[in-house]
């Protein structure tokens, strides 16, 4: 009996194809494969209770995708067998009005009540009101309670964070979130509509094109677009400025976290420029209405193409200048050594990405693990560390902004000497019905996941997107675990994980 089918990044298969087990069986799959060394990229439920699984084999470039139907009041939940399931199941128990019976820690994701369900599936020794959450607690008599947020000091992004102390030490850090709660996915239910691709573009505010990218990767797969070398080009030098910009802006603010004003005031003008290098691409700072389903809306002449590479290495050496100060400072290097650490045992269980999965030795990165556009031709260096620590973290972020730099001299070097040639190719207004359709790119926090599911009219009726601050907000909550409470922000800046992209 077949229990998958296979799928590549920016492809899309039939439903048809795609075996549809029995729930025990489906589970038994993920559990047993994810204890073989795959990992769960993605896990949801449509309104009809489809249950749909997206699975990594530890080598090789495709996917599995498994299909089955949730159980309509409760289901077992498979988390005590596989931990990287754990929000996955949280979040379809809250969409769907399920719940996940022996779950270890079941609660709401984002705090509102199920979808289309007249149950509350929170309802446990007494009615649990929307908005409102029972938090973990330490009892004894040293224990004390801090409570931080949702509104905070600074002009940035709500989100609340309980703490459970002893004196400065931190036992358990609870973070709550939901107050960026915009229901784009519920919203892109139906499409593609004339907003879609806005929904896309805003889905996290400072991953424009790694977003964006990737839903045109699942559209480009429905389509069967070819698209062409110089849009894919150009779509790569813009997230790897993306990448670059936020990358900058971090490790100025890690500085800053720690008291050392240099780093932080240089990178803070440095990652202007980098913003301005992609206004000099496409006219927006974000990189907004830059990518469309089939390639891009702006061509690179040679003229703007040398612009670019003489605002690189300009920008480049006074990065690498001001991180260099950073590396340099023994006082700064002893905050940052040893704070906050995500043993590799638990990021892998967790199923954490991007730089946070990679500074604790998690070699993740969709660029080089399921190649797309200019990726498949290119070979990016290896970034890893091992300590899981707020330096490990910083590190894995100094070293990729060396290697985007080098990626971009390349691009930017083959878009100066190309000749000519188109840089989009239209794309039917139709989607074919009943598809699945994977758009995976490496966005400048970690993995993005959009997976499309078409109804029999070729309408969205399923819209997923995962975000790497799914996988990781959980991961910065046991990084503080053993800590000082002062540490908190020098932690939470050395994840810098999105609200807004978490809240979906």
């Amino acid at each position: 009996m077949n229990t998958h089918a296979l799928i590549a990044n920016g492809a899309a298969i039939p439903l048809a194809e795609i075996p549809h087990l029995p729930f025990a069986a489906f589970q038994e799959h993920i559990a047993r494969a994810c204890g073989d060394g795959h990992r769960l990229v993605c896990l949801t439920a449509t309104p009809d209770l489809t249950g749909f699984a997206v699975l990594e084999a530890p080598e090789g470039p495709v996917l599995q995708v498994l299909r089955t139907t949730f159980p309509p009041v409760e289901f077992p939940s498979l988390t005590p067998a596989c931990p990287q399931a754990h929000l996955f199941e949280r979040e379809i128990a809250e969409q769907r009005g399920l719940k996940a019976i022996g779950h270890p820690w079941f609660k709401p994701v984002r705090y509102h009540q199920a979808w289309g369900s007249p149950r509350d599936p929170w309802d446990r020794q007494g009615e649990i009101l929307p908005g409102v959450t029972n938090f973990f607690r330490v009892e004894g008599t040293q224990v004390h309670e801090v409570a931080v947020g949702p509104v905070h000091a600074g002009v940035i992004e709500p989100g609340h964070f309980r703490f459970q102390c002893s004196g400065e030490t931190v036992f358990n850090l609870e973070i709550a979130l939901g107050y960026q709660h915009r229901g784009i996915e519920r919203t892109l239910q139906g499409g593609p509509h004339a907003c879609t691709f806005k929904h896309m573009e805003t889905a996290a505010g400072d991953t424009t094109i790694g977003h964006a990218w990737a839903h045109c990767l699942a559209m480009e797969g429905l389509l069967d677009l070819d698209v062409p070398l110089r849009a894919n080009l150009i779509r790569a030098v813009a997230l790897e400025l993306e990448r670059l910009a936020n990358h900058t802006g971090d490790l100025g603010a890690i500085a800053g976290d720690v008291g050392f004003l240099p780093t932080l005031s240089y990178c803070g003008r440095l990652r202007g420029d980098w913003l301005n290098m992609t206004a000099v691409l496409c006219g927006s700072r974000l990189g907004r209405d830059l990518l469309r389903a089939g390639g891009v809306r702006f061509d690179v002449d040679r003229e703007r193409a040398e612009d670019l590479m003489a605002r690189l290495e300009a920008t480049a050496a006074d990065t690498a200048n001001a991180v260099e100060l950073m590396w340099s400072t023994a006082s700064v290097l002893s905050r940052l050594e040893g704070t906050g650490r995500v043993i590799p045992a638990h990021a892998e269980n967790l199923g954490l990405v991007g730089p946070a999965g990679r500074a604790c030795g998690l070699d993740r990165d969709v660029r080089r693990s399921h190649p797309y556009g200019p990726y498949a031709e290119t070979e990016l260096p290896r970034v890893l560390e091992d300590l899981g620590d707020v330096a490990a973290r910083a590190r894995v972020r100094a070293a990729e902004i060396h290697s985007s730099v080098d990626f971009l001299r390349w691009a930017l070097d083959v878009l100066r000497t190309l000749p000519p040639s188109p840089v989009a190719v239209e794309a039917p207004r139709l989607l074919p019905a009943e598809h699945l359709a994977l758009g995976m790119t490496e966005g400048w926090r970690g993995e993005i996941v959009h997976l499309a599911v078409t109804d029999h009219r070729g309408r969205f009726a399923h819209y997923k997107i995962v975000d790497p601050s799914f996988h990781n907000w959980t991961g910065l909550a046991l990084a503080l675990r053993g800590e000082g409470i002062s540490d908190f922000p020098l932690c939470n800046k050395s994840f810098n994980l999105s609200y807004c992209g978490f809240d979906l």
